[in-house]
């Protein structure tokens, strides 16, 4: 994959991620919002997750069945432990939390999320990813000037959210 590959699917997952929770929410919340640690429309493990699968997969040998399997089981759980263990420790807060579920670690992870990020991470590869290479083909032509743009907006949507999550952080010791 080239870098600009993976910027494309990078956002475009992570872009998928916050459709994803919001939809979820909808329909075990009864509304269309759930609040991420970003301000805008991304939820950033949701992005890396599919780009290291890709790469392992790519690198392991996509051939693999059980070693496939067991990244997509793997790699989304560890990705959602450390972005939970990061945010609770940056910035003081859970965004979600396991503790009351069975086979939990921290209430950053568990086995029922990790069992649905495996069968989502599996769909992504076999089904949504073929896609997504096909959209990244017809957009590639103006990907060398959309692509920087996009990835400047998220740039700046993380500067902004992290610098007012630090405050809120801050607030609340006080």
């Amino acid at each position: 994959m080239t870098a600009g590959e993976i910027a494309f699917y990078f956002l475009l997952y992570a872009l998928f991620g916050w459709l994803l929770e919001n939809v979820y929410n909808l329909f075990t919340q009864g509304e269309f919002w759930k609040e991420g640690f970003m301000k805008g429309p991304f939820k950033p493990m949701y992005g890396v997750a599919p780009v290291l699968l890709l790469w392992l997969v790519q690198v392991g040998g996509g051939h693999r069945l059980l070693l496939t399997g067991l990244l997509c089981l793997i790699i989304p759980t560890v990705v959602e432990g450390v972005s939970g263990c990061l945010l609770l420790m940056l910035f003081g807060r859970r965004w979600w939390d396991y503790s009351g579920l069975c086979f939990q670690l921290g209430g950053h992870i568990c086995l029922k999320f990790s069992l649905y990020w495996g069968v989502l991470s599996v769909f992504t590869l076999k089904v949504v990813h073929p896609l997504a290479e096909q959209a990244y083909r017809s957009v590639s032509p103006v990907w060398p000037v959309v692509g920087p743009a996009l990835l400047l907006l998220f740039a700046i949507d993380l500067a902004w959210t992290c610098l007012t999550r630090r405050r809120e952080y801050r607030g609340s010791l006080i």
